[in-house]
């Protein structure tokens, strides 16, 4: 069944519902979308991705300090674009649009939740993971539960989020590209598909060039364009067609009641369990993405994490602000000029994915214009990609070779192999990404469930509860993967293999793959609390370890918690309320 179709049975309120509208569309060609080669919209993109390509090459690293957390020289505001940028993605400056223009009030729950965990992360989590101070997120669990296996556990994660979380933003990508480039097919390939092969081989290039540092200049950049397109475009959109003025973050909402009942009404698209299921999922997958968590370890202090926290934050809400109001002018300038939004056969996936550019240019604004918001989008897509393939490289160089396979490892052997692992992550991603079995925000929300059921429980109980040791760990990642792996068996392989209806519709409705974590989040909790009181306590080591990540006391720019303890024990400061 298409989205379009799906849509129009949404009406019942059955939570599985949402699954099947999540599907993707097989064609991949935007309907009402102009696909045809645009020279200056293609001169403003071969711009942007050559600056990319020469900012990799500026900062390009020969060492494995600055290729996974750029030397911890990163300050607090460019740290904070950095967030911003690695955050927003296609799924942010494309897919929360097209959410919530396809599924109405649904699609707020990814506004609520995508930006709800970086409180958490504040609180509980920025500066603790600061001064426990490691590379990586699998560093962290293998070095904080004592562990090698634990550490492969999360290595292995870590590598599926960013696989998962990347097909998503290559779809971005590709779909953004056709109305830049137009339908241009290589050889066996669809003019998706090809845009999709030419922009990830641009993003990989670079990567295996510039690792953490040029990764976050990068990032920087790609923010700065990323907002000012989409802030431009929506401000352009609202006041050219008469729909606001001065804030169309909140002037959007005269036109709501003009549209219709399936974007306006609550829980029209979804049930009020599914909504909960989601937005739950998207906040402890956040504190749980091991490219969001690393922001913390490439900084000079665990003031700076904090603060770079605050303002990843803002940069993220200026964004996030205006993704309703474009979704609503999207959806009113689409059933003016396209056809029906919701019905059969209503909007398809395709479309609502790039329905942002396609506002703009049902706009009438001009086609340079449309194609520098176009650009935003890229920009956002490459941008994630690149905290996704920095994380998913490390955990097979630093976390699996390094500290696993080949403990000895030169230098330029780490920065060989993470480089070789960006150009595997860059291939199946880009193979995936040909055929997508799902549209943007829905690839990135199974790699949320996935963040949230098996990292974050470590994150949080690593730091704040001393006694939860290497068993329990093991117990609970192993629980979560095979909990997070039977809804998406469910729900995404019947997509490939039969008709795309799950195998077990309850099961759908109660574990969904995009919000699967509201249930096995819990049960990891419980089973690495209850397999940690039952078995030896860690060593004393650890704890003060764990103690030291919340004491007061300040620690010099590459100073962790263990070399404190190393030195005196970690017994002569006090840990803080924090």
């Amino acid at each position: 069944m298409s989205a379009a179709a799906a849509l129009s049975t949404l009406g019942a309120l059955d939570p599985g519902a949402i699954g099947v509208f999540l599907q993707a569309d097989t064609g991949l060609l935007p309907e009402g979308l102009d696909v045809s080669f645009k020279l200056l919209p293609a001169i403003i993109v071969l711009g942007m991705l050559l600056l990319f390509l020469a900012i990799g090459f500026v900062f390009r690293v020969a060492d494995s300090e600055n290729m996974w957390v750029a030397g911890r020289s990163i300050g607090n505001l460019e740290n904070g674009m950095a967030i911003g940028a690695n955050w927003m993605s296609a799924a942010s400056y494309l897919g929360l649009a097209a959410l919530i223009a396809l599924s109405g009030f649904y699609g707020l729950a990814f506004v609520i939740g995508w930006t709800t965990g970086y409180f958490i992360l504040l609180i509980f989590l920025a500066a603790q993971m600061r001064r426990f101070g490691k590379y990586t997120a699998p560093d962290f669990v293998g070095d904080r539960f004592n562990s090698d296996a634990a550490r492969a556990i999360a290595a292995i994660t870590t590598f599926l989020i960013a696989f998962v979380y990347a097909i998503g933003n290559a779809r971005g990508m590709g779909l953004v590209g056709l109305y830049i480039f137009g339908d241009i097919a290589l050889p066996g390939l669809s003019g998706y598909q090809s845009m999709v092969v030419f922009m990830m081989t641009i993003t990989v290039g670079y990567l295996t060039l510039s690792g953490m540092l040029g990764a976050t200049k990068n990032q920087a950049v790609q923010y700065g364009i990323l907002i000012v397109a989409f802030l431009t475009g929506l401000y352009a959109v609202g006041i050219t067609q008469g729909y606001s003025t001065v804030l169309p973050q909140i002037e959007y909402g005269q036109l709501i009641g003009t549209l219709s009942s399936e974007f306006s009404q609550p829980f029209a698209g979804a049930s009020y369990y599914l909504w909960i299921a989601t937005a739950f999922s998207l906040i402890v997958g956040t504190c749980g993405l091991p490219h969001v968590l690393v922001r913390f370890y490439t900084v000079e202090s665990e003031r700076t994490a904090r603060w770079s926290t605050v303002w990843g934050l803002f940069f993220i809400c200026l964004l996030f602000w205006g993704a309703p109001a474009f979704a609503t002018f999207g959806t009113d300038l689409y059933a003016e000029n396209v056809g029906a939004v919701y019905g059969d056969p209503g909007m398809g996936s395709a479309a609502g994915d790039v329905i942002v550019v396609l506002a703009t240019q049902l706009a009438n604004l001009p086609q340079w214009f449309v194609g520098f918001v176009a650009a935003g989008g890229i920009a956002a897509a490459i941008a994630t990609v690149s905290g996704l393939f920095i994380t998913g490289s490390s955990a097979i160089s630093h976390d699996i070779y390094t500290n696993i396979i080949n403990p000895e490892a030169t230098q330029r052997q780490q920065v060989l192999v993470g480089r070789l692992s960006i150009i595997l992550l860059g291939i199946i991603t880009t193979l995936a990404a040909l055929d997508p079995a799902a549209p943007i925000g829905a690839l990135v929300a199974y790699a949320f469930s996935l963040a949230g059921t098996v990292l974050f429980p470590m994150f949080f109980l690593g730091m704040w509860w001393e006694n939860t040791n290497r068993q329990g760990a093991l117990a609970g990642m192993s629980t979560g993967l095979i909990v997070w792996f039977i809804p998406m068996l469910n729900e995404v392989l019947p997509v490939y293999i039969a008709n795309g209806e799950p195998y077990i519709p309850f099961l759908a409705q109660w574990l969904p793959a995009i919000g699967s974590a509201l249930i096995a989040m819990p049960i990891v909790f419980a089973v690495t609390i209850g397999v940690s009181l039952v078995t030896k306590k860690p060593p004393l080591e650890t704890k003060r370890v764990v103690r030291q990540c919340h004491s007061p006391e300040p620690m010099g720019q590459q100073q962790t918690a263990h070399d404190v303890v190393a030195t005196d024990g970690g017994e002569s400061q006090s840990p803080a309320d924090d």
